[in-house]
């Protein structure tokens, strides 16, 4: 089975922001910008999911 660095990275990166960091979602909280920061979670995953659909089509047509 072939690797990728960056395909790995992306899935850690994503395994991270999905994962609920509370001292961070805290902190969000009580600057009162918590829905600007899921906002802003929500666009990073999207983001790292669309890079990592085409790094691993880019490694299959290899």
């Amino acid at each position: 089975m072939q690797t990728n660095p960056k395909i790995d990275a992306l899935q850690l990166m994503l395994t991270d922001l999905r994962t609920r960091n509370e001292p961070i979602r805290h902190k969000a909280a009580f600057k009162g910008c918590q829905p600007e920061f899921q906002s802003l979670v929500t666009k990073l995953i999207n983001q790292l999911e669309e890079e990592l659909f085409l790094e691993k089509q880019n490694l299959r047509s290899a």
